[in-house]
């Protein structure tokens, strides 16, 4: 059968999502989890969202296939259900820098990856180093210098719609750089830190990071409001643009179409996007 595992982690100590030999990642923990309370050999994990070493999770999805007997069997003499005995019993074995928050069986046609409609992430600035907290310096980037919201909204606006993101992305074989991105604001919160929304239907690699350290330098008034434009329209990584520290940025959330489009979405996801 399928599971639907949600998520979240403190990405701090891991070496990115993607198992790796003699790293420690959040794939490995989890797979190795699920292996212990199954009582069989670490199963393979499909997820929403492949982060980078640093990169933290609040919302992130995953499925597994696994033998239904074994699931069946978790509850063991108790009440509770495979669902909740699978929450309470990876709680149990996980490290505390990983929680499932829910394990459901996945409809027909779910896939963790490819399903997925948009995935949202947000990233978190200070720009007043004194103004730092201390509680949340593992996900807070320190820019020196005061930084324009209202510059970098106009910059982020810019680079919404379908667009080939190439300039903003790890360029990987085969692979296609062309995203939409839904929505990309910034606003200062009451404490006075910055905090980026950023929402597409699928990012490349480091697009998330690119697309912040693109409009810092806009915040800063080293460059206009269509700078980053002029970036994306020239289709080549730029020297201005910093790709940002990963432990600012977190996963919010991962959005699926109805049960009933699923299969149609993953379908037309594993298509190579280009533009008109």
């Amino acid at each position: 059968m399928r599971l639907r595992i949600d998520f979240g982690y403190d990405g701090t100590d891991f070496s990115g999502w993607a198992a790796q030999p003699a790293r420690r990642t959040v794939e490995q923990v989890l797979s190795e989890a699920l292996g212990t309370i199954l009582r069989c050999q670490p199963p393979r994990l499909t997820v929403a969202g492949r982060t980078d070493a640093g990169v933290h999770a609040r919302g992130a999805v995953c499925h597994v296939d696994v033998d239904e007997q074994l699931y069946d069997a978790l509850p063991g003499r108790s009440a509770r259900s495979p669902h909740e005995a699978a929450v309470t019993r990876l709680g149990g074995v996980l490290p505390a820098d990983v929680v499932v928050h829910r394990v459901a069986a996945a409809p027909d046609g779910f896939d963790a990856r490819f399903s997925a409609v948009s995935r949202r992430y947000s990233y978190r600035l200070v720009d007043d180093p004194a103004a730092l907290d201390p509680v949340r310096r593992r996900d807070t980037v320190v820019v020196r210098g005061p930084l324009g919201v209202d510059a970098m909204n106009a910059a982020a606006r810019t680079l919404v719609g379908l667009k080939d993101f190439v300039a903003f992305c790890k360029k990987r074989e085969g692979a296609t750089t062309v995203r939409t991105l839904l929505d990309y604001r910034w606003h200062r919160d009451a404490d006075g830190v910055l905090t980026g929304t950023v929402l597409a239907d699928a990012f490349c690699h480091s697009m998330v990071r690119s697309l912040v350290g693109a409009v810092v330098p806009v915040g800063l008034g080293r460059h206009t409001a269509q700078w980053p434009a002029e970036v994306l329209t020239a289709g080549r990584r730029d020297p201005g643009v910093t790709v940002m520290p990963p432990h600012g940025l977190c996963l919010e959330e991962v959005l699926y179409p109805a049960d009933g489009e699923l299969a149609a979405r993953a379908e037309e996801s594993r298509a190579v996007r280009e533009l008109p």
